[in-house]
């Protein structure tokens, strides 16, 4: 099955077209066909997946059978309320999941959107109409102004301007001529041509484009984070039940004790909310970044941006404005500015869509020469003789020929002049596409300037790439342009490291190395950013147009500029909605926010997970029962995600640096918290069971508050990652929810609802000492997580 046209190249094997793809009538009806049987239409194949099948596959995986298996366990203790919670939090990610695979299909889509529907093609010597899916291996077609090129061909006659900027990021239009070879999605901006077709379908260099916007995948930082916790948590806490199984069979405990113990201990071993706070905390990232003109397209986005330490960014369009614009203007002896502009504007036509003429006119708007001229007739641009020519009446000198063009072809046709070859030669050299304006009586013609013409810089990319680099992140330019022009722009921004030779992109090429790639294609900016991933870099891409399209999808955040294609901004994680780079500097910042938000709750929870467990074993050797029962369990689980959730709106301090996932290290981390929780824990059950006596019923009373209390103290030891006095003050939901955590624990255990009632002295003793076991933990854990390299 096949959808809307599309295109990438590959050669054509002359034995089968034969000698008739030469003829000027083109191929014929039979040829035609054989040719399409053989290569098949010129179209993209239809892969996308059936939403119920995608819908399925979101439901089967680690993490949803982690959320799937607490909904059992629910159902299975009847708490249908808690279970009903679940399956929600279940449902919510997996429709993430769906929204964001289906975005793949929607940037296929849009590439699609760009290509032409139908051509005009030679058949059996007729030109006639046929849609674009049709075209073959050595059609000839015709290039008409306005049009889209419909497969990769060839010209064979006429001459044209075309926009390659799609698949190329080349801002300047390409005079072409017979010979020259131009690919599908190219417009033709002037000019009719004959061409050859020489690929077509998924054989051409948009083709290709679209098949790597397709293969384009990144596992997620936060994905990995989320199933490297799920994972240690499972291997540590899943050998720690079946220990105390074991010891409960050992001591001859009831079934009716086993049974609720390991429901209690499976529940007290799954981050049910893990997943889902995740996806809150960058929901509340992307709410803040969209005020910031900055919109998210794919939460995990916010979570890549802080951890990004190398950013591709496209020139054109992404650090250039995209819009040829008059740079510079070098008047020769007798002449000034305004009257060069002038001239050269008399020789540009007005209104067309010649690039180069609209940028001389729009300059020669602000420079108002002092006499008047009066145009009597315009020659066009011609790409034959490389110029365009005007007649004027001056009301000094009479009738004038001006002529603007290449300066090669000017400077034959005018009278020599001593310096205008050396400073066309300097302007050229530094990358910059120099006209020569001449002007006079067609027999004494003498050139009157020069006008350089380039893409500038924004004003804030210079700012932009500097304020990055404080921030540890290198920025790396990467573009389809020339070296020449590449290095001009990169020095305007303040990129001053070394250019990539050309040639193919290594594999293994470390960003540290360059600081400009040059002349590269889709294929070769996707590469290069999987190269920067192989060497350990979370890359981020920031472009505009078409050809950026597979390296925003593969890198871990793509960015697209507010002047993107609608390619690129379906390709993209981020859109920034404003003009300029600011957003790009705003989503680092706010996505570091962001991780360490999710950071602190994944070690929250990971120490939650980690003591629980281990409590309820402590428990069951120093009382020979279960301290927890499955609904005690549940009111831990729900008011401790309640106040961990509420981490997602915390105050915090962003690294000054790029942050990184370190599983291994926060799992220890979190084991060294939860143990040091458990020594409080366990030293409170053992005065209340040793010392006081208390029945098994309202010991565990005790371990339920003395858990929540527990928690809280381990909460604000975590936020923290030096001293608790010295970290940013807790938001308001923190507070909030800290607050109503406590009441709730201390008027159910203080009025025995669902439990044996506690006095009020015990309760408060036991908060009293949670608050002095807090700053305890904070003198030591300083040391730890330094060690640890958590920041």
């Amino acid at each position: 099955m096949y959808s809307m046209p599309l295109v990438v190249s590959a050669p054509i094997d002359p034995s089968t077209n034969g000698t008739a793809t030469e003829s000027q009538d083109g191929l014929t009806t039979d040829q035609a066909r054989r040719l399409s049987e053989q290569f098949g239409p010129n179209a993209m194949p239809d892969t996308s997946s059936h939403p119920a099948r995608m819908a399925i596959e979101k439901l089967w995986a680690p993490v949803p059978w982690m959320l799937e298996g607490a909904i059992v366990l629910q159902l299975g203790l009847r708490e249908y309320v808690e279970a009903s919670i679940i399956a929600v939090l279940l449902l919510f990610n997996a429709a993430l999941g769906f929204f964001q695979e289906g975005r793949a299909q929607a940037t296929l889509a849009a590439l699609k959107s760009r290509l032409a529907l139908s051509a005009s093609i030679r058949r059996d010597g007729i030109w006639k109409n046929y849609p674009a899916a049709e075209l073959v291996p050595g059609d000839l077609v015709k290039l008409s102004l306005g049009g889209v090129v419909a497969a990769d061909v060839r010209l064979v006659e006429g001459n044209v301007l075309l926009d390659q900027s799609m698949l190329t990021g080349e801002s300047i239009a390409t005079e072409a001529g017979p010979g020259f070879q131009t690919y599908a999605g190219a417009l033709v901006r002037r000019g009719e041509a004959v061409a050859r077709v020489t690929a077509t379908g998924i054989r051409t260099k948009f083709g290709r484009t679209a098949e790597l916007v397709r293969d384009a995948h990144v596992v997620s930082s936060q994905q990995k984070a989320v199933l490297g916790v799920v994972r240690n948590l499972a291997l540590f806490n899943g050998s720690l039940i079946v220990i105390l199984v074991a010891y409960a069979l050992a001591h001859a405990m009831p079934a009716k004790e086993i049974i609720p113990l390991i429901l209690t201990a499976i529940l007290a071993s799954i981050p049910v909310a893990l997943p889902a706070t995740f996806t809150l905390a960058s929901a509340l990232g992307a709410r803040a970044l969209a005020r910031q003109g900055v919109l998210p397209t794919r939460l995990s986005a916010i979570d890549e941006a802080a951890t990004i330490d190398v950013l591709c960014a496209d020139k054109t369009g992404t650090l250039t404005r995209n819009q040829l614009t008059v740079t510079a203007v070098h008047p020769m002896p007798g002449f000034d500015e305004s009257h060069v502009l002038m001239m050269a504007a008399l020789a540009s036509s007005d209104g067309g869509q010649d690039p180069v003429d609209a940028a001389i006119r729009s300059a020669a708007v602000s420079k108002v020469a002092s006499n008047t001229i009066k145009l009597l007739h315009f020659v066009p641009f011609d790409p034959a003789t490389k110029m365009s020519e005007a007649t004027v009446v001056d009301p000094i000198l009479g009738t004038m020929r001006i002529m603007k063009g290449a300066f090669a072809a000017i400077g034959v046709l005018a009278a020599p002049s001593p310096t205008a070859p050396q400073t066309a030669n300097e302007l050229e050299s530094k990358g910059f596409r120099v006209l020569a304006v001449a002007a006079g009586p067609p027999a004494t013609m003498q050139i009157v300037g020069l006008i350089a013409l380039s893409d500038p810089a924004r004003e804030d990319a210079a700012a932009l790439v500097k304020e990055l680099q404080t921030l540890g992140v290198r920025t790396v330019m990467v573009t389809g342009d020339a070296p020449a022009t590449a290095i001009i722009v990169a020095h305007a921004v303040g990129l001053d490291g070394a250019l990539c030779p050309p040639g193919p992109i290594s594999d293994d090429v470390p960003p540290e190395n360059f600081a400009v790639f040059a002349g590269v294609l889709p294929e070769d900016k996707y590469k290069l950013v999987k190269a920067f991933q192989r060497a350990g870099h979370t890359v981020g891409m920031c472009g505009d147009g078409a050809n950026d399209a597979p390296a925003l999808r593969q890198a871990q955040i793509g960015i697209a500029v507010s002047t993107a294609t609608d390619v690129a901004k379906s390709a993209a994680g981020v859109v920034l909605t404003d003009p300029g780079l600011a957003g790009i500097v705003a989503a680092v910042k706010e996505g570091r926010i962001t991780f360490q938000r999710i950071f602190t709750y994944a070690l929250n929870s990971i120490t939650k997970k980690i003591v629980q467990v281990l409590f309820l074993g402590i428990g069951l050797i120093m009382t020979g029962h279960a301290i927890l029962t499955p609904m005690l369990m549940v009111l831990v689980m729900i008011t401790g995600d309640f106040l961990g959730m509420s981490l997602t709106t915390d105050n915090v301090q962003p690294s000054p640096l790029p942050n990184r996932w370190r599983i291994g290290n926060l799992t220890v981390a979190g084991i060294f918290m939860g143990i040091s929780e458990l020594a409080f824990c366990a030293a409170v059950l053992a005065i209340g069971h040793f010392r006081m006596g208390l029945a098994i019923a309202t010991l565990q009373t005790l371990a339920f508050f003395t858990l929540v209390c527990g928690n809280q103290a381990t909460t604000y030891a975590v936020r923290a990652r030096r001293r608790i006095w010295a970290s940013p003050h807790p938001s308001r939901w923190v507070a909030l929810s800290s607050v109503t955590d406590l009441l709730i624990a201390l008027v159910l255990a203080g009025c025995g609802w669902l439990m044996m009632p506690l006095p009020v002295w015990l309760l408060t003793s036991v908060l009293v000492g949670a608050i002095a076991f807090a700053f305890a933990l904070d003198l030591v854990k300083a040391s730890v997580f330094s060690r640890l390299k958590i920041t």
